[in-house]
């Protein structure tokens, strides 16, 4: 590593570069709740007027500077303008700009993920504990290796590579829940046959609430498993989530392919693939011995805006929704001939799903693994 050259942040990134953008101008605006974990992508962005925030440019890395989001690990490489374009955000942003000729910018954006960084920037988080703040100069003099800027681009090619596959397995998903829906709603909303039996939602699937885990906490460092809870539903499990014993009823055990269903604070319905953990209260695992997996998991997702409508309508601070309203909440059930007919088309969606699940999680693994080596020179590339 002789050519690897001590530096700090500073030296070969701009931290929180300035730009000159007018109030009243139209800019391309990015959220915070845009930045997914780990993310390369910014999918979701709004043309608005300016009235202040950070501000960046295309190849800039912005990364969240506020709890929880900067331990969620949100952050995002900015693709999304044209080069002459100028964004703006959020000021809990901390927006990197690498130097030219010194740091490459997608090598800066990995570096900015990478966990030795990471945990120096929340140990450095000074407020309130509801809204602590990383330190920018914590991050701007925060020592590394740099090694020469063609290993730089051979080891952020290397990681590119890994996100690339994972965001087109993603894509994929996202396609094949879209086809599973439209053929749902043509064959049951379109067209539904007068003829079919209607049934609560309820009666065709088991609903079961998870438990309240922190009863349940680890025996040893062996026999446990990590805590499913609406947050890891959302966003998977990180450093900071909780941990039980792994010596519950195995009903309570959730799996890659189980339908898990949040029916408080944030309504949601997924095939998990996050690995083996514990259900945690607040959670339905679904499951039937009557039906096959999507014909409740369809009829679960085509109820939820309702049931998202129900909560919201709760003056509580965190909406939910009971088991009258599963009771509530109608389906159609047709023939056992017909189901079986037509799970010929659904089953291999959903198995595709499955599938491309357990990749994801695998090249996400690889991803994590290889990270921080490569960043830190442990592992070498030419």
């Amino acid at each position: 590593m002789s050519e690897w050259r001590e530096c700090t942040l500073g030296e070969v990134a701009e931290i929180n570069p300035g730009e000159r953008l007018q109030k009243g101008t139209l800019a391309k605006k990015v959220a915070m709740e845009c930045l997914q974990p780990f993310t390369k992508k910014i999918e979701v962005y709004s043309r608005k007027e300016y009235k202040g925030g950070a501000k960046f440019k295309s190849g800039d890395t912005l990364m969240a500077r506020i709890t929880p989001s900067l331990e969620h690990g949100k952050t995002a490489f900015v693709d999304i303008l044209d080069e002459e374009e100028i964004g703006f955000g959020s000021t809990e942003f901390i927006v990197l700009r690498a130097k030219k000729d010194v740091l490459d910018r997608h090598f800066l954006f990995y570096l900015s993920t990478s966990p030795t960084l990471r945990e120096i920037a929340i140990k450095s988080m000074t407020g309130s504990s509801g809204r602590q703040r990383v330190q920018t100069n914590v991050v701007k003099e925060y020592l590394f290796y740099a090694p020469p800027l063609p290993e730089q681009k051979a080891i952020a090619g290397i990681l590119s590579s890994l996100d690339d596959k994972i965001d087109l397995l993603q894509r994929q998903n996202k396609t094949l829940e879209g086809l599973a829906e439209t053929l749902f709603r043509q064959w049951f909303v379109v067209e539904a046959k007068g003829e079919w039996e209607e049934r609560p939602l309820s009666s065709i699937a088991t609903f079961l609430n998870g438990l309240a885990c922190q009863k349940y906490p680890p025996k040893n460092e062996i026999d446990r498993l990590p805590v499913l809870k609406i947050k890891e539903l959302r966003e998977g499990f990180t450093d900071n989530s909780d941990w039980a014993t792994s010596e519950v009823d195995d009903k309570y055990l959730v799996q890659n392919g189980d339908i898990i269903f949040s029916w408080s604070a944030s309504l949601l319905v997924k095939i998990w693939a996050g690995g083996d953990c514990i259900l945690n209260q607040h959670l339905f695992k679904v499951t039937s011995d009557e039906f096959p997996k999507w014909f409740y998991y369809q009829w679960s997702k085509y109820h939820l805006d309702q049931f998202i409508a129900i909560a919201q309508a709760q003056a509580t601070t965190m909406g939910h929704i009971k088991r009258g309203d599963l009771d509530k909440a109608l389906v159609l059930v047709p023939s056992n001939e017909e189901i079986e007919k037509m799970s010929r088309s659904f089953d291999s969606l959903i198995d595709k799903i499955i599938a491309n699940n357990k990749q994801l999680m695998s090249l996400e693994t690889l991803r994590d693994t290889l990270l921080p080596k490569l960043i830190s020179g442990e592992v070498r590339v030419k």
